[in-house]
């Protein structure tokens, strides 16, 4: 009897902290634009480290970006994380989007113990009306309209 009563606490317990943090499930981009990812907490979390990880198995993620405990913007490579703490919601923007970026993120809070997270499945759509001035496009532009053939 008390084994159940204790396995029933954990399994309460689990639940209370998988609700602490919440995002969107799904989130879409195009290929050489942005895109935003909000992610809301609860309330005590507020001077904990955010992070943004990308894989699909929550043990072996890469952390590609986290906050340093404060609202200041950190920003490594084409990812950028800024925590509101006011509002309990972190934001991470992804820039300069490519294809390969597709792929199942973690929103998360870094604590003792287990981390808090929420999976985040990000789709890249291919951009098929960019001008030539988009980045990368140039050359795909010429190699598809036959420019490049010298005549």
């Amino acid at each position: 009897m008390w084994l159940s009563q204790a396995l029933l606490l954990l399994i309460l317990a689990g639940y209370s902290i998988a609700t602490e943090i919440t995002g969107p499930t799904t989130v879409n981009g195009l290929e050489w634009g942005s895109l935003t990812v909000q992610c809301a907490y609860g309330s005590g979390w507020e001077t904990y480290l955010k992070w943004w990880c990308r894989g699909a198995d929550w043990n072996g993620c890469n952390i590609l970006v986290r906050t340093n405990g404060s609202e200041q913007e950190v920003k490594k490579n084409r990812v950028s994380i800024r925590d509101n703490q006011k509002n309990r919601i972190f934001t991470v923007t992804m820039e300069n989007l490519k294809r390969d970026d597709a792929d199942s993120y973690w929103c998360g809070i870094e604590k003792t113990g287990i981390d808090l997270g929420v999976n985040v499945q990000v789709t890249i759509k291919p951009e098929l009306l960019c001008s030539r001035s988009c980045p990368g496009h140039h050359l795909s532009l010429m190699v598809a309209t036959g420019l490049n053939k010298g005549g």
